[in-house]
Order: C-alpha cells, then structure tokens, then sequence
C-alpha cells in the first residue's frame, strides 16, 4: 500500500474513532461508567488532533501517532470489557483497535 492510502485510512480511522467515542461517552454519562468516559475523551481528542497532524502533513505526526495509538489501546481495553452489554463500548472498542492498527501502519510508513 503506498503512503497516500495509508495516511488516508489514518485519517479516516481516527475520524471514525472519534465519532463513536463521542457516542460511548455520552451512553456512559448515562450509566455512570467513569473509567470508559475518562478514556473515551482522551482518545476522542487525541484521535481528532492527529487526523489534523497528518493532514496537514506535520513533521510531528509520527510521535502523535504513536500516542494515539497507545490511547486507542487503552480505551479498546476498557470498552471491551462492557461491550457484552453496551453496544456504543463494542462499536468504540472495535474502532480504538482499528485506529489503533492504522496509527501503526502509518508509523511503519515513516520509518
């Protein structure tokens, strides 16, 4: 895969990981899930920062990239262990592990 594809899934990932950590953090407002919500936030806006670094093609990204995914990681983890009953904690923990699986092809990219 060449790197326009590559920074394109990327950019696509984390804009997807946003959205459906925005949409877990407000389902677990309403069941006082603190822990998903805590990293449902940092992962939403460390996704949507560095959809915008790689974007606009900043020397910086690839350190970003590698924060982000160890964020995705670790929100995966914790929705995970909710997903079996809460769907928007499936659906955001499938995203983390995917954006979390393309901020890494995109490290490998810039090496």
């Amino acid at each position: 895969m060449d790197i326009q594809t590559i920074s394109k899934n990327c950019i696509e990932a984390c804009l997807q990981c946003v959205a459906d950590c925005e949409r877990c953090i407000t389902e677990c407002i309403a069941t006082g899930n603190k822990d998903c919500i805590t990293l449902c936030r940092d992962c939403a806006d460390i996704c949507a920062l560095c959809a915008r670094f790689e974007a606009r093609g900043s020397a910086f990204s690839k350190e970003l990239h590698t924060l982000c995914a160890a964020i995705c990681k670790a929100c995966h983890t914790e929705c995970a262990k909710h997903a079996a009953h809460q769907d928007s904690c499936r659906i955001c923990a499938d995203s983390c592990k995917h954006c979390a699986s393309c901020c890494e092809d995109m490290i490998k990219s810039k090496n």
